[in-house]
């Protein structure tokens, strides 16, 4: 039998777990199988329009409705962890989906290599420009970063607001 990777696990649970997410009202922001440490976890991400975000008891429910789902498929050969959580307001974009949901969203934009000296950028995020670069507004200047140049982006959340 052919050992699925963890992109084709993620992917397998996505299509399992998008329509249950979307009937409870909420929709699925991330799929992620991932080892920490010597634990499998398989964790999924749930985001909401409503102005409350997710709260507990929407990870519950969504906990308890997928459960059943992934037991009957069987997608994950070995023992693993499953977890339900928001993506917080301070929140990874790790797709492009993630990108453009985040539009006009101040981010921080973390890259491999320092461009004029500097590794990380903050500004307010654009999109796409035509060539597949992340456009950033920073201090007034428009700024492009091309996809494989980026570590990480997040979004920027101010506490004392």
């Amino acid at each position: 039998m052919m050992k699925k990777s963890s992109g084709n696990i993620a992917e397998t649970v996505r299509a399992l777990a998008e329509p249950i997410a979307e009937s409870l009202g909420y929709f699925l922001w991330d799929v992620e199988y991932v080892k920490e440490g010597a634990r499998q976890i398989l964790r999924l991400t749930i985001d909401t329009e409503a102005e409350e975000g997710i709260t507990i008891d929407d990870c519950e429910k969504m906990h308890r409705a997928i459960d059943p789902v992934l037991d009957e498929a069987d997608p994950i050969e070995v023992a693993y962890y499953l977890e339900v959580s928001s993506p917080g307001v301070e929140r990874e974009l790790r797709t492009d989906d993630h990108i453009l949901a985040c539009e006009g969203w101040e981010v921080e934009l973390r890259l491999f290599a320092p461009i004029d000296g500097s590794k990380v950028f903050v500004g307010i995020l654009g999109g796409f420009g035509e060539d597949g670069a992340v456009v950033l507004e920073v201090n007034g200047e428009t700024m492009l970063f091309a996809r494989s140049a980026i570590a990480k982006i997040t979004t920027v959340f101010h506490f004392d607001d």
